[in-house]
């Protein structure tokens, strides 16, 4: 059975289900995370949904890459996590399936190319109590 973080759902709501990889980026003693200004200003394991007919670890290195502009490298999974929320930008509620892996950031090639996105790094227990959902959270301080 895999865990569920945040809102109980809804029983008379309709949810579509959205599978989708996020990945920890530690580096020394920092995560490399991203910064999503729209449609909520918040911290998040950089991460999204997998395109349909795509690999989850393809997605995680594309994903990873519109949101940082950062290569990764020996990506491992760790888990996986479900949260039921609305996605404004889609004006869809979702059963959100998220699969999270640690990987190695290995080398900046770009600013994210993700609209409304900036990489940033932060301190790792900082980063555990400041993430937008209480999965990622979760799952940082398991890694912690």
């Amino acid at each position: 059975m895999i865990r569920r973080y945040g809102a109980r759902p809804d029983p008379g709501r309709r949810y579509v289900l959205r599978p989708g990889v996020y990945a920890i980026l530690p580096r020394d003693d920092a995560l490399l995370l991203t910064w999503q200004r729209v449609p909520e200003r918040e911290f998040q394991l950089p991460g999204g949904g997998i395109d349909p007919g795509e690999s989850a670890l393809s997605a995680l290195h594309r994903e990873v890459f519109e949101e940082t502009g950062w290569r990764i490298a020996a990506p491992r999974r760790l888990g996986a996590f479900r949260r039921f929320t609305y996605m404004p930008e889609y004006d869809l509620w979702a059963e959100k399936l998220c699969t999270v892996f640690v990987a190695r950031p290995v080398l900046r090639l770009d600013a994210p190319s993700e609209p409304d996105h900036l990489a940033r790094w932060m301190p790792v227990a900082e980063a555990a109590r400041r993430l937008g959902n209480p999965g990622d959270r979760a799952f940082v301080r398991r890694f912690l």
